[in-house]
């Protein structure tokens, strides 16, 4: 359990500081022009505050990875969300972005959320799926990104919400499907349909990042984004897999999940504003 929560909270800070790296590159490449979004893509993918995050996104993901192997899926998926915090500082320095007290009090909220949701968790349960359970994940994967690439492309405004929360339902997928690999040989895991999952899932979720980032404030693209990556596949993991919490804490898991989505709709509404008014003094952020 100990070594599970350890590894959860080094994702989270990996995570977290690559978020603000991965801003950085993504506005620097829509900064420089480019004719098409894949263009401006391609350039904030080569530049090296986009890889520095990517590098880091690497090992948070593969602590997230042994961390699911360990505890619950809703456990870890809220360690991961602790990213939120970890971004709004680093990018405070790195990014020159300036948090007003109700931001900052809707991390304290997010945070708040998790924290309960960590003392909730239980033990891990013993399933890991059958074979339709992870057809659908692929399915899922494929829709979620593509449908997220199209909106990105046509919507104007709460753009960035979009596209946060679409990456956000990408990486629960990722999650999910990283707990429906049961241990098993290379050659079988080729065979398993979950493993595709994550390849498209997580790739597309950066891709769907990447298009959140350079379209606003990186605090809302990321509250929503922790959102939807925390709370359906917490729910998953305990309808579907055994996920437990401990014995007489259900309610405090409820509390922690509402404080999420509460304090990260908040971020997503002030961070969004912050930026309207900065874009409009003609000041970039």
């Amino acid at each position: 359990m100990v070594a599970g929560v350890v590894l959860a909270l080094c994702a989270a800070v990996c995570m977290g500081t690559a978020t603000v790296l991965q801003a950085l590159g993504a506005r620097r490449a829509a900064a420089e022009g480019g004719r098409t979004r894949g263009r401006v893509v391609a350039r904030a993918l080569r530049g090296w505050p986009f890889l520095a995050g990517a590098g880091l996104d690497t090992l948070g993901f593969a602590a997230q990875v042994g961390a699911l192997r360990l505890v619950p899926l809703f456990l870890v998926e809220a360690f991961v969300a602790a990213s939120l915090a970890v971004t709004a500082v680093v990018g405070t320095v790195v990014l020159g972005l300036r948090p007003r007290r109700a931001e900052w009090a809707a991390v304290l909220v997010v945070c708040l959320g998790l924290v309960t949701l960590a003392v909730s968790a239980g033990h891990d349960g013993p399933g890991d799926g059958d074979t339709p359970l992870r057809v659908a994940m692929l399915v899922a994967s494929v829709l979620v990104v593509g449908a997220g690439w199209v909106l990105g492309g046509r919507l104007r405004r709460g753009r960035t919400v979009v596209l946060g929360a679409a990456a956000g339902l990408a990486f629960g997928l990722t999650a999910i499907a990283v707990r429906l690999l049961p241990d098993a040989t290379v050659p079988e895991v080729f065979g398993n349909p979950a493993a595709y999952a994550v390849v498209v899932s997580g790739l597309g979720g950066y891709l769907l990042l990447v298009q959140a980032l350079q379209s606003g404030s990186v605090t809302a693209a990321t509250a929503a984004m922790v959102i939807c990556e925390t709370v359906w596949p917490g729910v998953f993991g305990v309808v579907w897999l055994g996920d437990t919490t401990r014995e007489g804490y259900g309610w405090l898991a409820v509390v922690g999940f509402v404080g999420c989505v509460g304090g990260g709709v908040a971020l997503a509404r002030f961070g969004e504003a912050g930026e309207g008014e900065r874009d409009e003094s003609g000041q970039r952020p």
